[in-house]
């Protein structure tokens, strides 16, 4: 069976579109090949800047003959005495079979009139000529562009096409507008290494004819080829080489022939921060920085490693350039530093009035104002020490100043950095300063989380503050679109409050403050019930994507609609997070089992009664007159005992003692309901029906303290 190569050569793309394009191929080819019958024995994509490929191996010469059953009229309206009718004449006219290939079939719906059809399976080079521009054509990306004068759109211009099945060109041609893109054998070597043009005999020997010619098609090969040689460049220099995973996938896709580069940068630039440091290099550079070790916090050397794309045996003049690329970079960067230190860092407060946070919401001094008011609440709420809630009114107040620095104008990935240096430099105690760098952590779903008290304290702030002014906006988010990032800041809220175990009422905060803007903001209404539903919505979400909760046992723990949960949660994040993760390890260890049926089947009967879900004392609510057996009185005598032990339970957020104890009380309630005196709860006395419904009611609230048995999967 024949082997198929597409190669769509183009100017240089953009690395992240040329590691789309190969996943998006990776998931359409294969589908669309499937579809039309022609599955290969094995399917490769390859891409580099300058070109995306696509190799199938082992591909059907033809699709196979189909046969298909086509359904018809009923076959009382096809035959009239035994005569066909136009309705069945029009039927095999339409399918193009002769009356005598009808068939009647019995179906469940009666007798219908049946053609088999007889599809010749197509030869794999015409549909291959329809599906490949459809390929090109259904990529997606941003920043898509035309030339020439058609309506052709791709990140880049496409400048030649090869289309190979085995050694033969697959006749294809591109049109855009007055240009015409014929497919032929011939493909480019590397720009420096090998200018002319590549001609490839046979689809087979695609990557070998590339290789000859300065190019790695393969993705992962030029991965390995990088880390082994910025490995051995590293050790070289006698370190160790940062290797940032995001630059890493970068880099494999701006090469197409990787060298390795060692190049070092002036010592006197090392007294600039080492974080300032790097982000010149891995940001704008896309270099790779070497430390003395592997440790997190080992030292910088002055050296840095680059990937070249240029020729191996010219490393000494582009390592050259490089190195003076980097020296002015790092001049900038050092006068920008010195600048910007030449003043206290905090007279650079009063700037923040010209940073524009939102259009309807003010300045960043704006921000910083109710940023702060939040703070301060929340410190209430904690009960901190004086001098604690002095340090966080203080980093609140300068956690934005680096925003108006020279150094982060310039370089936007070092806020919060640049702020937690300035002040340390302006003699802030390190607590403000260590503070100013944490309120911006997590940056991203894999970051660390802050860890100081003060950090975790203006960052949920912060953040508040976001969610506040633009759910009281209207601007919530949809679908995918969430341009303020709402979903990730309510995310990092939870989970500091998740990471700290701090006893935050999340829902007092949104309430308080929600108020405050619909005051300020004559014109809107309290974005409170909204961000009620929003932050409901991220714990759920959070509690099974994070923590790894069942979604039945989130449902029991926190379901949208049960409003008392949900209020619940919002007044303690910790809470909600413990009983779920409590609930899973009693179903992982089989001990939910041990009282699933007994609480299950009281929560569904207790329905039937009118008892509110939150009354655990049966005094004044059960007539024990009204007992007709035994089996009554100890059920009745088992709850009262169980009160203060429910009570203790959720006071401490010790579950496991309202699990033993529901265990103790399964076997009288198993009684009550299957015994030898066991009783009909559904009494024909309305008074003896209601006191057993009270009696499961008082059951089920007590199960409740813990979850909503009724929503367990079992």
């Amino acid at each position: 069976m024949p082997t198929l190569l597409l190669e769509v050569g183009t100017e240089e793309l953009p690395a992240d579109f040329v590691a789309s394009a190969i996943a998006q191929w990776q998931k359409r080819i294969p589908k669309s090949l499937e579809e039309q019958s022609l599955v290969p024995d094995a399917i490769a994509v390859y891409a580099t800047p300058r070109r995306l490929s696509v190799l199938l191996e082992g591909l059907p010469a033809q699709q196979s003959d189909r046969a298909e059953d086509i359904k018809g009229p009923p076959a009382a309206a096809a035959f009239k005495d035994g005569k066909p009718t136009p309705a069945a004449e029009g039927f095999a006219r339409k399918q193009g079979v002769s009356l005598e290939a009808l068939e009647v079939r019995p179906t469940e719906k009666g007798e219908f009139v049946f053609a088999r059809k007889e599809t010749p399976g197509q030869p794999a080079t015409e549909i291959l000529q329809r599906l490949i521009p459809q390929w090109i054509a259904s990529l997606e990306g941003r920043r898509f562009m035309r030339w020439g004068d058609g309506d052709l759109r791709f990140p880049r211009p496409i400048r030649w096409l090869v289309t190979l099945l085995d050694e033969e060109v697959l006749p294809l041609t591109l049109v855009n507008g007055s240009d015409k893109i014929e497919s032929d054998r011939v493909s480019r070597g590397h720009r420096v290494l090998h200018p002319e043009p590549v001609v490839i005999s046979n689809a087979a020997d695609y990557l070998e004819t590339l290789r000859g010619a300065g190019v790695e098609v393969d993705p992962a090969v030029r991965r390995s080829a990088i880390e082994q040689q910025i490995a051995a460049a590293a050790q070289q220099l006698h370190g160790y080489a940062e290797v940032y995973p995001e630059l890493l996938d970068e880099v494999v896709n701006l090469v197409e022939w990787p060298t390795a580069v060692a190049g070092k940068f002036d010592e006197e630039f090392s007294s600039l921060p080492t974080e300032a440091i790097a982000t010149v290099m891995v940001t704008h550079q896309r270099y790779f920085p070497v430390k003395e070790t592997a440790d997190k916090n080992s030292v910088l050397l002055p050296n840095f490693i680059a990937i070249s794309n240029g020729d191996p045996a010219k490393s000494d003049i582009i390592t050259a350039g490089n190195e003076r690329v980097i020296r002015a970079r790092l001049a900038d960067a050092r006068f920008f530093y010195d600048a910007d230190c030449s003043e206290p860092f905090e007279t650079y407060l009063p700037q923040l009035d010209t940073v524009t946070f939102q259009e309807d919401l003010g300045t960043m001094h704006d921000k910083v104002e109710r940023l702060i008011e939040i703070a301060e609440e929340i410190c209430k709420q904690l009960d901190l020490p004086q001098q604690e809630r002095e340090w966080v009114e203080r980093a609140a107040l300068l956690c934005k100043v680096d925003l108006v620095s020279q150094m982060v104008y310039e370089f936007p990935e070092l806020q919060g950095v640049m702020g937690q240096k300035y002040a340390l430099a302006s003699g802030e105690p390190e607590a403000v300063a260590t503070a100013i760098f944490e309120h911006y952590l997590p940056r991203g779903a894999d970051d660390v989380l802050p860890e100081s008290a003060i950090g975790q304290i203006v960052g949920i702030a912060d953040r508040l503050d976001t969610l506040i002014s633009i759910f009281g906006l209207g601007m919530l988010p949809t679908g995918s679109s969430d341009p303020f990032a709402l979903r990730r800041a309510a995310n990092a809220i939870i989970n500091i409050i998740w990471h700290a175990n701090l006893g935050i009422n999340l829902d007092e905060l949104l309430a308080q403050f929600g108020k405050d803007f619909a005051s300020n903001h004559e014109d809107k209404e309290s974005p409170y019930p909204a961000l009620q539903e929003f932050f409901v919505q991220r714990i759920r979400t959070l509690l099974q994507d994070e923590l790894g909760i069942d979604y039945d046992l989130v449902n029991a723990a926190i379901a949208e609609e049960d409003a008392e949960y949900c209020d619940r949660a919002l007044n303690d994040l910790l809470d909600v997070r413990d009983r779920a993760v409590f609930l899973q390890t009693i179903r992982d260890n089989k001990t939910l089992d041990n009282i699933y049926e007994t609480v299950n089947r009281s929560t569904r009967l207790a329905v039937k009664g009118d008892l509110d879900t939150e009354t655990l004392e049966p005094e004044n609510l059960i007539d024990p007159s009204l007992f007709e057996k035994g089996c009554e009185r100890d059920f009745y005598e088992a709850l009262v005992q169980l009160v203060p032990k429910t009570k203790a339970a959720r006071d401490e957020r010790n579950y496991q003692l309202l699990v033993d104890n529901l265990a103790q009380i399964a076997p009288v309630v198993s009684n009550f309901f299957d015994g030898e005196d066991s009783v009909l709860v559904m009494a024909e006395n309305p008074d003896v029906q209601k006191n057993r419904l009270n009696l499961l009611g008082l059951l089920r609230n007590h199960a409740r303290v813990l979850a909503d048995f009724g929503r367990i999967v079992k």
